[in-house]
Parts: structure tokens; sequence; C-alpha cells
């Protein structure tokens, strides 16, 4: 077969989109009016950020040259997929391997390889797939391109005789690129009389046809008007339509087996169309389904609240349609007193959280609060119970707890060797454990052990400022650790308010309080009477702040005369103060809890 199925992984910026860009002007998939930077880059805000959120197939046809003996001349069809290069849209660049039979394994010739690279790399060859490595960027006044193929033998242990040296701005190299994308992927297996089998890699919901499902055909041939299954869903439906892409959908007549393409099977409910499924014939089933993806593990939960509260339904329908389209993402409803009815949204990372956030601004015109990151910790009571919460209003009190728990994740840091001390001295602050450092040249791989909630915050924005941005990160789940967590909660005016609750480190709690209640001090608006706000631990005031009481000048129209005048008018005033501050609420308004709970702080 003349079909070759391939994606472009790399560690973020070091070129996909743009050598996908050049791949498609060879091959004449672009007009010179459509011709645009980033082409595969669908989305507003992926050309507005320079980075790949969504991985998007294309087909292209590839006519081999002809040879002085003959050789050369036959077509082949590529099917490609340009996918992201940040740690947070790994799920994505994992769905995508299952789509192919090879890679190119992109390095920036200028930085060498980087943490995601490696991760990447070990994506593709756990998924037992053909590597070509291609040096990216050779033409920059920094390039070593010798180097960084060296680095990629020693790092990865990809020969680096194999390395294309390419560079996708100017074009060179493209011409060898697609040579060994012929010479050294394998073509698709795959019996197109089998009964069908066809995995779902992604998709996305139509308004006017559904759901639309992103297959890779790996037995059989779907046609429309097919009866078909999905096997983990257990409904039947009826193909309207298939195609490929280019890069749009193109409708055709079939998708037999080894090829990548779409279906609409008019799906309406989106909870039908799960990414990692099977489809089959309804009447001639596949003994066994694809194994499908493990499902992605959300890490960081962050709750979403729209600020008006009319848009909540508006709010869970565009949850839904976007869960469609990215299956890393869940959410669940949940209340706070303080901000109304939302969703408790849990991401891969940081970097997710926000795109999300933006996708739903931008794509269906919500205007939405977003609470601050928070990670899962597990709670062991002392009747042996144990449970996991991300809320720290669900946190049990100090006394019926026996030990409680955090995620910990090993982190991978590529840096020059220039700043291994700022950045070692950065993760000591975090509460890291060196597990070990690599010299790989003139380049440091550091490994450690972290608390996850401790790089959730600002910590990549500090490591880019402290190697000036030359050092990139990545890290892996490993589990569960006993932590010393305590549960600060926030008091104003003697009264705990439960959305304002945090868990933190122990060494952490009082810096913590202190620049919680320094900030509701600012927000809170004044009363009559002076108004506490006190950060606690259990009944241990840790940190207070005071929000001053309106004065009025009583003594201003008591000029000369007798002293007992002005004492007897200042104990009436101290009593009525007395009796206020004993009746009188605060009404703690809502942007206070956006200056403590947003992530902008």
């Amino acid at each position: 077969m003349n079909v070759r199925n391939f994606s472009i992984i790399a560690h973020v910026d070091h070129g996909k989109s743009t050598l996908a860009d050049r791949i498609m002007e060879r091959l004449g998939a672009m007009t010179e009016r459509d011709k645009r930077d980033q082409t595969l880059d669908t989305l507003e805000l992926e050309r507005e950020r320079g980075i790949t959120i969504k991985s998007t197939p294309v087909r292209l046809q590839y006519t081999r040259p002809a040879q002085e003996d003959g050789t050369g001349g036959e077509t082949y069809t590529f099917n490609l997929i340009d996918t992201p290069g940040h740690v947070d849209f790994n799920y994505e660049v994992s769905r995508s391997l299952a789509a192919c039979e090879g890679v190119l394994l992109l390095v920036d010739a200028s930085q060498g390889v980087e943490a995601q690279t490696i991760v990447n790399a070990y994506l593709a060859i756990d998924s037992n797939l053909e590597i070509v490595p291609v040096i990216n960027k050779i033409d920059l006044p920094a390039a070593d391109p010798e180097g960084a193929a060296q680095e990629l033998e020693e790092v990865i242990g990809i020969p680096a005789e194999d390395a294309v040296f390419a560079s996708g701005k100017s074009g060179i190299g493209i011409t060898e690129i697609l040579e060994a994308i012929v010479d050294r992927i394998p073509s698709p297996s795959g019996d197109p009389e089998a009964p069908l089998k066809a995995l779902i890699f992604d998709s996305f919901f139509d308004a006017y046809q559904g759901v639309i499902l992103f297959v890779r055909v790996l037995e059989g041939t779907l046609t429309p008007k097919d009866q078909i299954r999905l096997m983990n869903a257990g409904k039947n439906f009826e193909v309207d339509k298939v195609g490929t892409f280019s890069p749009g959908l193109v409708v055709g007549d079939s998708l037999p087996a080894g090829s990548v393409g779409w279906v609409a099977a008019g799906i309406k409910d989106i909870a039908d169309a799960q990414v990692g499924d099977t489809l089959t014939e309804r009447d001639r089933q596949t003994p066994e389904a694809f194994p499908g993806f493990k499902p992605a593990q959300p890490v960081v939960f962050s709750g979403l609240y729209p600020t008006d509260t009319e848009d909540y339904r508006k709010l869970r329908d565009a949850l839904e349609k976007l869960k469609l389209n990215d299956a890393a993402f869940s959410f669940e409803p949940e209340t706070s007193e303080a901000l109304g009815f939302g969703f408790r949204c849990g991401f891969l990372g940081l970097l997710h959280a926000e795109i999300i956030q933006e996708r739903l601004e931008r794509e269906y015109d919500l205007d939405l609060i977003a609470t601050a990151p928070a990670v899962v910790y597990r709670v062991t009571l002392t009747n042996g119970d144990i449970f996991e919460t991300q809320n720290p209003a669900e946190f049990p009190t100090r006394d019926r707890i026996e030990l409680v728990e955090e995620p910990y994740i090993k982190l991978s840091i590529m840096l020059p060797e220039e700043h291994v001390g700022p950045v070692m001295q950065l993760l000591q602050e975090r509460r890291g454990s060196m597990i070990t450092m690599n010299y790989v040249g003139k380049r440091v791989e550091l490994l450690y052990e972290v608390p996850f909630a401790e790089i959730l915050y600002d910590f990549h924005d500090r490591l880019k400022s402290i190697s000036r941005g030359y050092a990139s990160m990545d890290y892996e789940q490993l589990g569960y650790r006993e932590g010393d967590l305590r549960k600060v909660d926030i008091m104003v005016n003697n009264e705990v308010i439960d959305a304002l609750a945090v868990i933190v480190h122990e060494t952490k709690t009082y810096s913590l309080g202190r620049k919680i209640v320094d900030k509701m001090a600012e927000v809170i608006p004044r009363q009559m009477f002076p108004v506490p706000v006190q950060a606690v631990i259990g009944a241990k005031i840790i940190a207070r702040a005071t929000v001053k009481a309106f004065r009025k000048d009583v003594l201003a129209k008591c000029y000369g005369g007798d002293i007992s005048r002005k004492k007897k008018l200042l104990n009436k005033q101290k009593k009525g103060r007395a009796r206020m501050k004993q009746f009188g609420t605060v009404e703690v308004p809502q942007e206070a809890f956006l200056a403590v709970l947003s992530t902008d702080e």
C-alpha cells in the first residue's frame, strides 16, 4: 500500500507547524491565496500564542521524482498529524500516535534536546512507531546541527547518522524528509475485506451534522449508509458521510483499511462519542475492540463560575461541547456560598486550564470567574476512612485526621549549566528533593521529586526568568506521600468564610495567611466599627489585619468649657460602638472574594 500515516512531534516551539506548512506547500495542498503561517493551527488562540493546542490531520499526495535508473514516479498518500508540544497537551499527542505508523521527531538545532522532546520520543517508542529524527532550524546563526544530532544519540539512543537536517522556515531539506517518510515509515497493515474496526482518536461537535468523529480505520472499509456500532457506548448508527482532511473536511466515497478520515453518523448525544472507542459493523462485528487509550487523569482543579448566574446553563452546554473536543478535560457541578453555582473542572496543567477558560470566553461568549487552582489531597481519618478532596471547605478538623497525603511529581528540567545554581535554589524553596543530575554536553538534566501543589502557581514563570528562558520542564505523576499540611481558615468579624479556606504546608502557613488577610483588609468596605480579618489554624490566630472604622469627630462642637462634657460625649459614643459591633454584620463584597480566589493573585 502506498500510504504513510505519521505525526510530527517535538518540544514546544521547535517548528512543527512551520515544517507542516512547508510540506503542504511542496505537495500542493496550499494555493498562493490560502498561504498563511501555521496553516494547521485552526483556533484563533493557537495563532495568537504561536502554540499548537489541537492535533490537526491533513491528507497529502506525494509523487516520487523519477530517477535515471527508471525507479520513482510512484504516488503516495500521506496522512500527516501536527501535534502540540506543551506538556499539558500530552494526551493529544498520545491519541494522535495511535493513528500512525511513524513519527518525525523534530529537534531545534540551536536549543538541542529539551524535556518534552524526550517524553514525546518515549511515547513513540512505547507505541512501537518508527522514528525519523529531523534537526530543524539549521539556518539559525546559533545553530549547531551536528551537536543536536549527537545529543539525540546520547540522550535517547537514536543514531546521529539517521538524522535529516532541515529548516522549516526556508524549506531546506524538505525533499530529504519526504523521501525518509517513504523509505523508513512502514505502510499500514489491515485487510479491507475483514469486519470493520476503526479507532476514534478525536471528535468535535457540528451544529448541523452532530458529532463528527476522526477515525483511523484498522480493518475493513467504511462507506456511507453502513450500519455501525460504537462498541463501548453500545449504540448503533447509520453512516451519513465519510471523508478526509485537506485540511478542511472533504467528503469522500469510502475509507479503506489503513486510512485516516472523518465520519458523520447523525450522533446527537455528545456522551455517545467517546474518544478511544471502537467503530465496527452492526451485523458483522470485529472480535475485539481496540484497547483505546489510558484515560487522562486531571491533576489540577479549578472552579469556573459565570459572573451572571443566568449563564449557568449556557456554561454547562459549552463545557459539554468542549469536553468532546478535549477528552482530557473533566467537570462536575459545585456551589460556593461566595460565587453561587458553577463547575469544578479538572485539567492536565495550568496552561490547559488557562486555554480552556479563554476558549469558553471567546467561542461561547461567556464571562467567567476562575478560582485559584488546587490539587487533590488524600485524607485518612482517625476511624480509618479514606477520602479525597480538592476543596478546602470539605477538609475535616485536625482532631479527626490521622494523616494527610499530597500528590508528588517527578520533575525533569533541561537547562544550560550556568543556570544550575539558581534553579536548584528555586527547587529547594519548593520543597523539592534531588534524584539525579546528568550532564549532556553543555546542558544539564535535573531530576527532582516535588509536591505538585508547589509548582502550580508561578513556578514555570520563575524558572523561565531565572534561566533567561533557556530551561524547559516536564513532569510525571509519582503518587501520594504524607505531608505536614494545614487548613488555614479566614475569619471576618469573627465569622469563618468557607470559600476562602486554603490547604497549605506547615512551613508556609504564616506567609500565606498574612498575604490573604492584608488583601482582604484592602477590599472590605469600612464600617462604623473596626472589623478584624484573621487567618486561623484551628483555634490559633496566625495573622490579623483590621479594617479601621469611620471616625466622626464628636468633640468638634465642644470647644472650650469643662472636660467632663467631653468625657460624657466620648463614653456615650463608646457604648454605641460596642452595641453596633455586637449586632452589626459585615457584607463581604464579590470583589473581595475575587481578589483572593482568582487565579491572578
